[in-house]
């Protein structure tokens, strides 16, 4: 059997293993809403297109959207973090059990409305987006109790995902506090990050900045191989050994152990559809892998496989397993 095959072969045990394994999800909560529809004409009070709605679909988004990867891989998500007491958040809450995900931890907050971005789209085009969100600090009583809840169901996963979405529901104590959580347990922990303050991660696995978010929070210009390698060090360093998987869209992804020299993931894409949720397929399958036994490099290349797949469909999308193993070939 040639070396090929041997991978091929080692992966698709990994996919295997999915099935058993139990995720804590964390971070920004979101419910998706699609209006798909086709443009008739230009309106006579503004020079805009008129969409004569065909259908309204919801899905998850931010955190809830990772939880649904989990879910898509095989595995068992146990989400938790903020939404409000509104419809929206009853709609949310029933995408939620469709899927059978664990949603012990979804508090409420009449303060906080249910963030919700709405797509519409006409042609297979999105021709606008609206968002419903606040990004309002929440009440340190709601931070006990999701740290609650974390310290509760840590001992159950076999890995966690920190979901940054930049909402405020990560605050430095509730990254630092389930960081501390996994790390006495010995599980490991993938951030998908966000805003300019990554010391906040410090103790994570893994953190998965894609190229823009690596070049605003180094204030640095990435525009060829040696100032990607550059950057994945100084991340490496600002996170206190953290790997980084840096995410570069069509051109693939890097990956940085202890400021070693970058291990380049080529994409798998046949064509960039849309990108909405990729990262929050990579930061799914990468933990599933983790949990299932594979190294971070194995982890990593079976994560880049699954954005390659994902970016090829329309919205708010998930990966199978079985696309997955199919993809190995």
């Amino acid at each position: 059997m040639n070396d090929i095959n041997i991978r091929k072969n080692k992966l698709a045990k990994i996919i295997s293993g999915y099935s058993s394994k139990k995720i804590l999800v964390i971070g920004d909560v979101m419910l998706d809403e699609y209006i798909w529809g086709t443009v008739i004409r230009i309106s006579p009070e503004a020079p805009v297109p008129v969409v004569e709605v065909k259908k309204r679909i919801y899905t998850l988004g931010g955190a809830g959207n990772v939880a649904a990867n989990i879910t898509s891989l095989g595995g068992q998500a146990k989400l938790g973090g903020i939404i409000g007491e509104d419809e929206r958040a009853l709609i949310l809450l029933k995408e939620l059990n469709k899927l059978s995900i664990k949603s012990e931890g979804i508090l409420k907050d009449k303060n906080y409305p249910t963030i919700t971005k709405t797509r519409i789209i006409a042609h297979d085009q999105q021709i606008v987006r609206l968002d419903i969100e606040s990004c309002r600090n929440i009440e340190n009583d709601l931070e006990d109790k999701l740290l609650s809840w974390a310290d509760r169901s840590m001992s159950s996963v076999q890995a966690c995902i920190i979901s940054d979405y930049g909402k405020n529901v990560i605050s430095v104590r509730i990254a630092q506090s389930v960081i501390t959580m996994a790390q006495n347990l010995n599980i490991p922990v993938v951030v998908d990050p966000k805003g300019l303050d990554y010391k906040k991660y410090i103790g994570a696995t893994i953190i998965t900045p894609n190229i823009q978010e690596a070049q605003c929070v180094l204030n640095c210009e990435i525009n060829n191989g040696d100032d990607l390698y550059r950057a994945g060090i100084k991340l490496n360093d600002l996170v206190q050994g953290s790997a980084v998987l840096i995410t570069k869209g069509a051109a693939g992804m890097s990956l940085f152990i202890d400021g070693d020299k970058a291990i380049d993931i080529p994409t798998i894409a046949k064509r960039l559809y849309d990108v909405t949720g990729a990262g929050d397929t990579v930061v799914s399958t990468l933990s599933i892998s983790l949990a299932a036994g594979a190294t971070l490099e194995q982890a990593a290349f079976l994560a880049n496989q699954a954005a390659g797949l994902v970016v090829g469909k329309l919205g708010t999308a998930t990966v199978s397993c079985n696309e997955l193993v199919k993809s190995l070939n």
